[in-house]
């Protein structure tokens, strides 16, 4: 029986969290000269580029052009990436692998943040788009995590039923999107602590830690 693996981008695929809460406070220095500190953004993980961004600027009481922020962002985020190059999150490419080889099992990408800043991060790892049968980013939805809509695409995309997927996330935001939208969910523990990823199926501390049998289990398949 079919069965898939989704995976978010920032936070799963790839440890990138650190490197975008610093491009993003060099972007309010820049455009606005208004310092804020890289604890600002955590609530706002996952959410999408849109919101992490309008979310810091709402606490200090900042006024921005959302768009010119997302792309000063960006901009920042990819110069820092030429001197901090990231690698594949342990255990992405391995899995990754053994799902290839399996036959019954689909793989997608299914990240809010947009594709133009998403796709280099992914190329990065050594993965490759065309590895996967969908591949959707927040330029796809017009709700973002929480919201279950970038899940449910993924699985009508996919031709997979819901209960027939599992999602690998790293922020509570889309732990509840992948619930909401009745998938499984694995959590992994590189963005914020286990006590706040509960809601997910499983939680653990890194993907190398899963097999891919384990997984069919977890879908009963």
């Amino acid at each position: 029986m079919v069965w898939a693996l989704i995976f978010d981008v920032d936070g799963v695929v790839a440890d990138t969290e650190a490197l975008n809460a610093r491009a993003s406070v060099l972007m309010f220095r820049e455009l606005y000269g208004v310092t804020v500190q890289p604890e600002d953004f955590r609530p706002f993980v996952g959410h999408g580029d849109e919101r992490y961004c309008e979310g810091v600027a709402e606490k200090y009481g900042v006024t921005i052009d959302t768009q010119a922020a997302v792309d000063r962002r960006a901009a920042n985020f990819f110069r820092l990436l030429q001197d901090e190059p990231l690698p594949a999150s342990p255990g992405v490419l391995e899995l990754v692998t053994a799902a290839r080889h399996d036959p019954e099992v689909k793989l997608a990408i299914a990240t809010s943040g947009q594709k133009t800043k998403q796709f280099p991060v992914i190329a990065g790892t050594g993965l490759k788009l065309e590895w996967f049968d969908a591949v959707i980013t927040g330029d796809d939805v017009t709700r973002k995590k929480p919201d279950p809509q970038i899940y449910l695409l993924t699985a009508e995309r996919l031709g997979v039923t819901p209960e027939r997927c599992i999602v690998f996330e790293d922020a509570p935001a889309g732990v509840q999107a992948a619930k909401s939208a009745g998938m499984r969910c694995v959590a992994v523990t590189s963005t914020v602590t286990a006590g706040e990823l509960q809601a997910a199926d499983l939680v653990v501390d890194s993907l190398a830690e899963l097999t891919l049998a384990q997984l069919r289990a977890l879908v009963g398949v």
